[in-house]
């Protein structure tokens, strides 16, 4: 769809709503849902699940009560006056040109960039950075609704080929396919069942490796004794049942594998994931820039112990190689292993522990550039290839830096720097002279000058201090009157970091404060910091959340009424659990895509793959400790403390997080007693976790959610 009839379709759009608007629901009455006689048995205690038949969200009574909850959803939404201009504002400040990071490949260059209102964004490339850029591949053309995304793609190290990935709806699954850049024409080479996975081609262009599942029976669920992810070679021009098994394990169906080849070409770095942050590490020789196919050898192993993080960074021959990781430094620190030797003895630290967290690492034009976490914002370091320190990257301000890709012999970098308040801007980074100049700053709608950012540091229930991130219009008054959005995740890792977002910017826009919490469970501060929010100390997550909830509201911030609460995925876990907790602390809130079932989450695709960061209940004394938060387990029914406002969202196609939880948690809420303000699910129909999601329903979803709280809060918008 064109940006012109894109926003005449959003202008027909509103008008429908703004008629909506004009008539407001008398009353909020929620479609019954039956309940079931069922009850599991976890080490002697009985838990009851009545709403298990809506795990199945392909059947006909589960389509039905879908349908039926999106019409009063629906129609509450219709009727809140805040919708059309938050739906309005979002769009004027989301439709502005948005770019992703060069990469560079047989000379030439590619990126993304999407015209601001482009269900999906074009990958771009050109001869030179200067030069007129063509389209690469445009995966708007790939379906007529936007719903088909690129899930990933590789050039060829002549720049002629590309390999890409494209899922629909949101799905995890991929398929895969090869396009001659100069024709613009795909080959016949098509792969299926990809899932978690890239690719890696070999120097001399022939093909690439990938990781994949075995195609189902006919009939047969995606489970069971051949659902195990194995890593293959694909030749060009070869049928895909014809591919070179490289590295599989049937003792060990957790493993998957991501593959990387170096920039020299003579080996091939196997990463082996099985969950959590803990990887193992292999190796594969290459001759002359090729793989001979079976006679190439298996993989050597260069750690299978999975005690933890082992990132490859460069080699040095086919001997040495640098490799990032946490073992013995919960900060992170650089080691280079002698590929010749045997065991730990063969291990030389070359950039040692410090103090921040090292989240990054890369070798660029003959140097290392480091990237650490201090205080949740980015700095970048300097050092030679034998370790040794030689500067830092100068960085506009406290934020977020990432990117610093290429190859060892690249004289260039790209990266990307952003912060609450300041939309996302290239950079092209010259090695030599440790110089960087601006490559494409993005115009927005969003006047940066009127607002600003602060980091605070707040001390939670166990004396531990975390930083969280506060953006608001210059001015603000401290009187406890501000409309306020709290978002954040804790977990598997993830640093929340300052960076820009037009959820964040419309909402400042609208008058309200928006913070961002750096809580345990991520990786703000290292693997420590990580273990602290995993577990039997999940608890310290909603902890150190509650405890951000409460420095607001002391330090005049805003008020329990006009405080909200958002985060998607284990961010979504994260609200309902602390909404059990302390309903009475907040005004509203907005669990995305949440699992919400800590009891068999496991069991549903890659959940089993969260089992390190959550625990699972076949265990007795985890069981007790996901029991204890778990947010469909624990809402209090007719209690004394009123719940807030509570929006749901999920997609029926999610395959990551399964509706299931969304579901059940839904159904769960609006049976028990917890107060008159609504408890509503906005489902999402042909869309899953979020990845790939066209602009149209990014806006749409998004929009709801602001205006949602908006109405709960009273907010009177233009």
């Amino acid at each position: 769809m064109s940006k012109t009839n894109f926003l005449t379709a959003i202008s027909v759009a509103l008008s429908a709503l703004c008629l909506a608007g004009a008539v407001q629901a008398q009353s909020l009455s929620y479609p019954a849902t039956r309940k079931v006689e069922q009850t599991d048995s976890y080490h002697g205690s009985s838990v009851a699940d009545p709403y298990r038949w809506l795990e199945d969200d392909h059947s006909a009574d589960t389509k039905a009560w879908v349908q039926a909850q999106n019409a009063v959803t629906d129609q509450f939404l219709a009727a809140m006056p805040q919708r059309l201009p938050v739906r309005r504002l979002y769009t004027e400040l989301y439709n502005f040109e948005k770019f992703g990071l060069p990469f560079k490949e047989g000379g030439r260059y590619f990126w993304t960039r999407n015209d601001g209102l482009q269900q999906q964004s074009v990958l771009y490339t050109a001869s030179a950075l200067t030069a007129q850029p063509a389209v690469a591949l445009d995966p708007n053309q790939l379906s007529k609704d936007g719903t088909v995304a690129l899930s990933g793609y590789a050039a060829s190290r002549d720049g002629k080929l590309l390999a890409y990935g494209s899922s629909k709806a949101g799905s995890d699954w991929q398929t895969w396919r090869v396009r001659d850049l100069a024709s613009g024409r795909d080959l016949p080479d098509t792969l299926e069942w990809v899932k978690f996975s890239g690719a890696a081609w070999t120097p001399d262009g022939k093909g690439f490796f990938y990781a994949r599942y075995d195609a189902p029976a006919e009939g047969a669920a995606l489970t069971g004794s051949n659902y195990f992810q194995k890593l293959y070679y694909h030749r060009l021009g070869t049928p895909q049942a014809d591919d070179t098994l490289v590295a599989s394990n049937p003792q060990e169906k957790e493993w998957g594998f991501g593959a990387e080849v170096s920039d020299d070409g003579k080996l091939v770095y196997i990463s082996v994931w099985k969950g959590g942050n803990k990887n193992g590490l292999m190796v594969l020789p290459l001759s002359k820039g090729a793989y001979p196919g079976a006679a190439g050898g298996a993989p050597k192993a260069v750690t299978l112990a999975f005690d933890a993080e082992y990132v490859p960074v460069a080699s040095m021959g086919a001997s040495t190689l640098i490799v990032k990781t946490n073992q013995d430094a919960p900060r992170g620190r650089l080691i280079a292993i002698d590929l010749k030797g045997s065991g730990k003895q063969a291990w030389k630290t070359l950039v040692a522990e410090g103090s921040d967290a090292l989240t990054g690492a890369s070798a660029v034009g003959g140097r290392l550039l480091l990237r650490y976490l201090r205080d949740a914002s980015t700095l970048v370091r300097i050092h030679g290839m034998d370790g040794r320190a030689l500067g830092e990257v100068a960085l506009p301000g406290v934020g977020t830096a990432s990117g610093f890709a290429g190859r060892s012999d690249d004289a260039e970098t790209f990266f990307v720097y952003t912060s609450l308040n300041s939309p996302a801007t290239i950079y092209r980074y010259e090695v030599a002279t440790n110089k960087a100049s601006v490559f494409k700053r993005p115009q927005t709608a969003f006047d940066a000058e009127q607002f600003e950012t602060r980091r605070e540091f707040v001390t939670s229930k166990d004396g531990t201090r975390f930083p969280i991130f506060i953006a608001h219009k210059k001015g603000l008054k401290l009187d406890g009157s501000n409309p306020t959005l709290l978002y954040g995740y804790g977990g598997f890792n993830a640093a929340m970091t300052p960076g820009y977002n037009v959820t964040a910017a419309t909402w400042m826009k609208m008058g309200g404060v928006y913070v961002l919490a750096s809580i345990r469970g991520g990786g703000e501060y290292g693997a420590a910091w990580h273990e602290a929010g995993t577990k039997l100390k999940k608890q310290n997550v909603f902890d150190d959340f509650i405890a951000a909830a409460e420095w607001l509201i002391a330090n005049k911030f805003t008020q329990p009424a006009k405080l909200a609460i958002n985060g998607g995925s284990n961010g979504g876990l994260l609200v309902g659990a602390v909404v059990n907790q302390r309903p009475e602390l907040f005004g509203a809130a907005v669990p995305q895509v949440g699992v919400m079932d800590m009891l068999r989450f496991h069991k549903f695709t890659i959940g089993w793959a969260w089992v390190p960061d959550y625990g699972s209940s076949e265990n007795a004394e985890e069981f007790k400790a996901l029991l204890a938060y778990s947010p469909l387990h624990n809402i209090r029914s007719g209690g004394e403390k009123p719940y807030p406002a509570i929006l749901v969202t999920t997609g029926d196609h999610d395959d990551r997080v399964v509706p299931a939880h969304s579901f059940k948690y839904t159904a769960a809420l609006q049976a028990a007693e917890t107060g008159s303000a609504p408890k509503l699910i906005r489902i999402e129909t042909q869309a899953g976790h979020g990845a790939g999601k066209p602009t149209s329903k990014i806006i749409e979803e998004r929009a709801d959610m602001l205006a949602f709280i908006a109405h709960r809060f009273g907010m009177q918008l233009p």
